[in-house]
This record gives structure tokens, C-alpha cells and sequence, in this order.
């Protein structure tokens, strides 16, 4: 599991989130946080959804198995619904469709996973955040997270997100980039001076 960022840059980052929200005269916090499986997505959309005291949302939660990710992806647009904001979740035990959750509109979000980026889903959203991380590096977190089950679908999520990442370009979209080994971010505001 990556370190996510530290305290500082945590903190920056809402301090940053909170005056581009403000800056777009929005009345609510939506943030995108999108990157390769096993980069830190998780652990930094944990701590911001602290700091903003937003309610974090996983992809994983949403994804109907390991073959889903486009269709998690086009979920993020029923969560973000201003009449009727929800999804459906999935039972990774029973491979197949859970409960539906209903997500309250006056609720910050902080939404995280592969696929959470595209350009429809971050017209939506507020801020984006792209945390990036080598390959190997990536790998070996997911496997010590999620053992031979990731290990026996890597290929074919990596294919995903590789596919979805080339057309949608979240890497592009995003306000600020997370180096996922250092919590160093990049803030495109800064004209790429990282964050210290």
C-alpha cells in the first residue's frame, strides 16, 4: 500500500481543492481521483475525503467484476445525478449485483478509481486529481493488497485501464498529478512547480 501524501500536502491539497470549488462558484466538492491500479488512489482519496470531511466513493464498490471498468466508469455520472444520485453496488463475493445506494446532494464527494476520469465524469466534478506509478511498483502493491485474485486478473484489468487511460487521457484532465511513491503533488495551476 502507497504512503499517500503527508500531513502538509494533504492539507495543502484541500486548501487547494476547496479555493478551486470557490473559484468555479460551485456549492459542492466533487473531486476525481483516477490511476492505475495499486498507485495510492485509495489511501489519498482516504485522506482528503478526512480533511474535506466529504463521503468517499470507490469504483470498486461499483465495477461489476473484472471485466467492468468502462461500465464503473459511466456509473460515476448516476452518483453525480442531480434528481436521483446513487449506484448500484457489487457483491465481488456473489459476483453479481448488490444493494442500491442512494448518495445524499448536499454531500462533498471524493470519488477514487481506475476509469473515475473520463472527460464526461470530470466536466461533473470540481477538482481531478491523476496519481501515477511505475508499473512494477504498482504490481507488487496490488498483489500484496489483493493476493492471487489480482494476480490471476491482472492482464486484463491492466488492458482496461490502459484502453480507457489512452482515449480518455485523465492524466490531461487533472488539476493536480501525485507522484504515488513520494504523496508529492504537481499542481497544473503552478505551471507544473512541484509541491513541497
Amino acid at each position: 500500500m502507497g504512503g499517500g501524501a503527508s500531513s502538509r500536502a494533504s492539507d495543502n491539497l484541500a486548501e487547494r481543492v476547496r479555493a478551486s470549488a470557490a473559484a468555479q462558484g460551485a456549492t459542492r466538492l466533487v473531486v476525481l481521483i483516477d490511476g492505475h491500479s495499486g498507485s495510492g488512489k485509495t489511501t489519498l482519496a482516504t485522506q482528503l475525503a478526512e480533511r474535506l470531511e466529504a463521503l468517499q466513493i470507490s469504483l470498486d464498490d461499483m465495477y461489476p467484476g473484472w471485466g467492468g471498468l468502462e461500465v464503473g466508469s459511466a456509473m460515476v455520472r448516476g452518483v453525480l445525478d442531480p434528481t436521483e444520485p446513487g449506484y448500484r453496488r457489487w457483491d465481488w463475493n456473489t459476483n453479481q449485483p448488490a444493494g442500491w445506494r442512494t448518495i445524499s446532494t448536499d454531500r462533498d464527494l471524493v470519488i477514487e478509481g481506475s476509469g473515475a476520469m473520463s472527460r464526461a465524469n470530470r466536466a461533473l466534478a470540481t477538482f481531478g486529481i491523476w496519481v501515477r506509478l511505475d508499473q512494477q511498483e504498482r504490481k507488487r502493491r496490488a498483489l500484496a493488497r489483493d493476493g492471487p485474485t489480482i494476480h490471476q486478473n491482472w492482464d486484463r484489468w491492466t488492458a482496461q485501464e490502459q484502453a480507457f487511460f489512452a482515449r480518455e487521457r485523465p492524466d490531461t484532465l487533472a488539476d493536480a498529478i501525485m507522484d504515488g511513491r513520494t504523496g508529492e503533488f504537481v499542481f497544473r495551476a503552478d505551471l507544473g512547480a512541484p509541491e513541497k
